[in-house]
């Protein structure tokens, strides 16, 4: 079975960085479409970061200019640099995978799941 596990969350300041990193096992083509997503608690599940076989790349609007997002196909892993990190960014952030490719639509509905990693940034 397919299996994805995130790593490298922690606790910083405002202003520091994290970079975090996704891990694939099992049946995952490089074709996947692959995705970052976060959850704090009493918000709604937020869409973060994309990344598309091709190398392209969308960002949500609260993480363009800061967070960056990479894909290893060799190492069959997915990373996210994060910079300037805000206490708004706090939450648990989940490596998601999709068979359908990202032009259409992979990242709205991820069928695989990372277990997450938390992230916490104090002020």
């Amino acid at each position: 079975q397919v299996r994805l596990v995130e790593s490298g969350g922690g606790s910083v300041q405002s202003g520091g960085s994290l970079r975090l990193s996704c891990t694939g096992s099992g049946p995952i083509s490089s074709e996947y479409c692959m995705s970052w997503y976060r959850q704090a608690p009493g918000k709604e599940r937020e869409g973060v970061a994309v990344i598309a076989t091709d190398g392209k790349t969308d960002y949500a609007d609260s993480v363009k200019g800061r967070f960056t997002v990479s894909r290893d196909f060799a190492k069959n892993t997915l990373y996210l640099e994060m910079d300037n990190l805000k206490p708004a960014d706090t939450a648990m952030y989940y490596c998601t995978a999709d068979p359908i490719p990202c032009s259409s639509g992979g990242y709205v509905n991820p069928k695989y799941w990372g277990p997450g990693t938390q992230v916490t940034v104090s002020s």
